[in-house]
């Protein structure tokens, strides 16, 4: 039996078994887990299954001028099964959890219509939280604000930005866990500046119930099997023409969609600031560092079923 098909029997089992399930409505199966696991080839597996659809739930995918950096599913890929938040968004646009979390309901409404299940895959951990329990409306941010902070960030670096938040919202530093993330740092800063008050002011611990069951898988490997695995792709991506890509976007590399991994590093390379060979080494490092936070997230969900892929097939 192959292995795809072992840990879909997998996921039928903990359907089955699922007694707090309401059988008179639909579900989402939620794949989980850090980047280079194999989410995207399983979630189509279980997709094709059920003959139903995917909802991506990946904050840089959803950007139609980013592909090789962000490991968009391949051509072949999206044919095979309807994906919904692939390549949807410019990387002009303010993409947010909020914004996701319309988008991914409506596109879930969609697919009830004809299928009793859907199939949402993606490792940005804070996307798939406001899609299952909601999200905490956040106050419009100032373009020039933002694009202030993301101009120091880019010409200043991650301390700079730790600084920052330090300083300004020191409820929020003390007790995030996203401390070497520029990301939600930018964030919290943003809205700092903006509304005086600390981002955790917004944030409330109330989840909504939604209309439909969810079921939440976690894929997870050995943390040496993944780091190669991590290693190989960065390789590929470099093979496959990411230079070339990111040379593409470098007059708008203050972007906010931009400043990501794989991104970042090889603007510092086109800038003169390091080499090439030191930025394809940083994204590998970078990309380990993001996948153990990632793994730190979903490891305080006690909702995600782990399944445990031993094999670099």
């Amino acid at each position: 039996m192959s292995m795809d098909k072992t840990n879909i029997n997998k996921v039928l089992a903990l359907l089955s078994n699922s007694s707090d399930f309401d059988a008179n409505i639909p579900t989402v199966i939620v794949i989980v887990g850090p980047t280079a696991v194999g989410k995207t080839a399983f979630a189509i597996a279980l997709a094709q299954h059920f003959n139903t659809q995917i909802i991506s739930a990946d904050s840089r995918q959803c950007y139609n001028e980013l592909a090789i950096g962000v490991a968009k599913p391949s051509t072949a890929e999206l044919a095979a099964v309807k994906h919904h938040f692939i390549g949807t968004h410019s990387i002009n646009e303010d993409v947010n959890a909020g914004v996701f979390e319309k988008y991914a309901l409506d596109a879930a409404a969609q697919i009830f219509t004809s299928n009793a299940v859907a199939v949402m895959v993606g490792g940005t951990g804070l996307y798939i939280k406001s899609f299952c329990e909601g999200i905490d409306l956040m106050p419009a941010i100032d373009a020039t604000i933002r694009n202030t902070i993301t101009t120091n960030y880019a010409t200043n670096g991650l301390e700079w930005l730790q600084e920052q938040v330090a300083a300004k919202d020191p409820i929020y530093w003390e007790s995030t866990q996203e401390k070497n993330n520029p990301q939600r740092l930018m964030r919290a800063l943003e809205m700092v500046l903006a509304t005086g008050n600390s981002i955790t002011s917004f944030q409330s611990s109330q989840k909504i119930t939604r209309p439909f069951n969810i079921l939440k898988i976690g894929l997870s490997m050995p943390r040496e099997i993944l780091n190669g695995r991590i290693h190989e792709r960065v390789d590929a991506m470099m093979h496959d023409g990411l230079l070339e890509e990111v040379k593409g976007l470098l007059p708008m590399a203050h972007l906010n969609a931009l400043q990501t991994v794989g991104y970042q590093e090889i603007f510092a390379h086109l800038r003169g600031e390091i080499s090439l060979q030191d930025a394809v080494q940083q994204i590998k490092q970078h990309t380990r560092q993001y996948a153990k936070r990632q793994m730190t997230w979903f490891k305080k969900d006690s909702q995600i079923n782990w399944i445990e892929l031993n094999t670099k097939s």
